[in-house]
Order: C-alpha cells, then sequence, then structure tokens
C-alpha cells in the first residue's frame, strides 16, 4: 500500500528533542505514512535536518541511522552536563545568564552546537532531499518577525541561528541579518505550510506541555513555566486561525476554492505526559541513558498514535482543536 503523505510541526526543547526523534523513528518504522514535508524549530529543526540527509542517503532506513548518529553525537559532546543531574549547572547557568551577556562571557563564540552539525549534517544533502521539504524557523532580532528557510538556505547557519538562545549565545548573522532562536515567533510555524504544496494531513509533534497542573512556586518552576507558555503563544494563535477558518468552511460560511484557503486535517503526538515529571535543567541533560529512554517515550507516544489515527489521515482530523487548545 502507498505510504499517506503528512506534514510534520516539530517543536524546539533541548535534549527534550530526543522525544521527538523516538516519534519519528516510530513513524520512518511504520512505513505507513510518508513525511512530505516539515516545518521545525530548534531542535526539531536537527531532527529535520537528520531525517532528510538520511532519507536522501537510504530512504527510511537512512533516516533512521541518522537521527540515531546525531543524537549520539549530542551525548559525546554533553560534556558537564552528562553528570548524573543537570540541576546545579542549570541554576549556575541561569545565574549567569541574569548578570552577564554571552559576549562578555563568551566573547570567542564558542558554540559545540556548531562542530555537532558540521560533523553530522551534509547540508548539501539535506538541501538536495526531494521526499521532503523544510521549514526552519528563527527570529529576526531586529524586526522581531518570523524568518522561515527553506531550500537552498536550510544551511548550518540557519539551524544553528533557529536554536539560538539569547541569554546564552551570541545572535547568528546571517546576510548582516541577526538571528535568535525561533520559537520566539514560531514553535514551529505553522504558516509556510500553507502557501506551499505541501500533504493537507499536519502532525504536530509537541514536547512543550500546554497544560501543567498546579501553581509554580520555585524560582526554576516558575521560570520553566514561563517559558513553556512564551514558546507556545505563537503556535497556540496559529491553531486558533486554523480552527477558526475550518469552521467557516464547515458552516459552508466561504468556499475553500474561491477563497484560496485549504481546510488541514491536523493531528497532535504530545510529550506532556512523558515530560511532565522532568524539570527545565533536563533540557541540558544529554547523558546516553537519558536521551534514549526520551526516544523510547516518543516512540511509545508515536506507536499508540499510529495505531489510533493512522487509518484516518486522508479523511479527517484526529483531534478538536477547540477542546484540546482553544477553550478556557
Amino acid at each position: 500500500m502507498t505510504p499517506k503523505p503528512i506534514s510534520l510541526a516539530l517543536q524546539g526543547g533541548g535534549a527534550h528533542g530526543a522525544f521527538t526523534w523516538g516519534v519519528l523513528d516510530a513513524i520512518l518504522e511504520d512505513g505507513s505514512l510518508d513525511p512530505r514535508a516539515i516545518t521545525a524549530t530548534s531542535a526539531g529543526a536537527m531532527n529535520a535536518c537528520a531525517l532528510a540527509m538520511g532519507r536522501v542517503r537510504d530512504g527510511h532506513d537512512g533516516a533512521r541511522q541518522a537521527l540515531e548518529d546525531f543524537w549520539r553525537a549530542v551525548s559525546r559532546a554533553g560534556g558537564p552536563f552528562q553528570s548524573a543531574t543537570a540541576t546545579g549547572w542549570f541554576a549556575w547557568l541561569d545565574a549567569m545568564n541574569r548578570v552577564f551577556s554571552p559576549y562578555n562571557v563568551n566573547p570567542f563564540n564558542i558554540d559545540p552546537l556548531t562542530d555537532i552539525l558540521a560533523e553530522q549534517i551534509d547540508f548539501d544533502a539535506v538541501q538536495a532531499c526531494e521526499q521532503t521539504q523544510l521549514f526552519i524557523t528563527a527570529t529576526d532580532v531586529e524586526t522581531g518577525r518570523p524568518k522561515v528557510f527553506k531550500g537552498e538556505a536550510v544551511t548550518l547557519d540557519a539551524v544553528r541561528a533557529s536554536a539560538t538562545l539569547p541569554f546564552i549565545h551570541q545572535a547568528v548573522e546571517i546576510d548582516g541579518v541577526p538571528y535568535w532562536d525561533g520559537g520566539f515567533t514560531g514553535n514551529p510555524a505553522l504558516w509556510p505550510l500553507f502557501y506551499a504544496e505541501t500533504p493537507r494531513d499536519l502532525v504536530i509533534v509537541h514536547i512543550n506541555p500546554m497544560h501543567r497542573a498546579g501553581t509554580p512556586k520555585s524560582a526554576e518552576d516558575i521560570m520553566n513555566r514561563a517559558n513553556e507558555i512564551t514558546f507556545n503563544a505563537s503556535l497556540l494563535a496559529e491553531l486558533r486561525a486554523i480552527a477558526f477558518v475550518k469552521r467557516l468552511i464547515g458552516e459552508g460560511m466561504v468556499d475553500p476554492d474561491r477563497a484560496h484557503l485549504r481546510d488541514i486535517l491536523v493531528h497532535s503526538i504530545k510529550a506532556d505526559t512523558a515530560l511532565e515529571a522532568y524539570p527545565a535543567s533536563t533540557k541540558y541533560d544529554t547523558r546516553w541513558c537519558f536521551l534514549t529512554e526520551l526516544r523510547d517515550q516518543g516512540r511509545h507516544a508515536a506507536q499508540g498514535w499510529l495505531k489510533r489515527c493512522a487509518d484516518h489521515v486522508g479523511a479527517r482530523s484526529t483531534i478538536d482543536l477547540k477542546a484540546e487548545f482553544l477553550d478556557g
């Protein structure tokens, strides 16, 4: 049976991106779906590039191997964050970020991620991938607007820019324009999929919890929840717009063909349950045992979703946007 085409939306979240690795691994292994387009930010962008490169080399098997190779390299380069807990380092880093600029504490702009990307990702192969289109989002520092890199513009610098947190790393300049992490303006941006020839079915892989019960009390928990809310805000706004358009189409208020609108079919794989017990500090935890634990949780979540929802791909949405994301 011919695999059904889908688009994927991959969030950023540091080491928690290993959950997305697991989701992608399960989808590629299953083979019933064909990721034809990916919009992604930060760690999601790295997963997307590894998938595209591997797919050019050896199809789905090549993509699975490239993803594993990338995360092994992340673990090898993890340095101090491979300790039993990253909490102490996270607390120290957070304290330094509140006092010092990365331009002061890291004037030579040393960034191990650059070496990992250069070693693991062949961007010529990424750009040559015809099976999967990539849309990588960064934030234009000067305008505050999202910048989407696609095609030949998906370079090492574009991916670095998509993952550049301004309190930790210096802005990445591309053609004289400074960029920060794409999560500020699109985590990930969905709109690029609506203006390109991409599959109608959109599968969003969430690794920043939308819902977290209770009031955070500690400084770390407050910062963590504030960051989750901030980095989900743009996605929620786009989901609200999609829900509005679907309502107009569903009630016959607009003709989608005449209005040049697409009735997107939306699906969702969430890490909320899997990640709710982990503090923000674990986004810096690159121990191999931790990364593979997240991978396995991502695989489990994707396998469950495939069992419940894969048959509905191409026919209908498998989530109620209003009920899941917009009510309240």
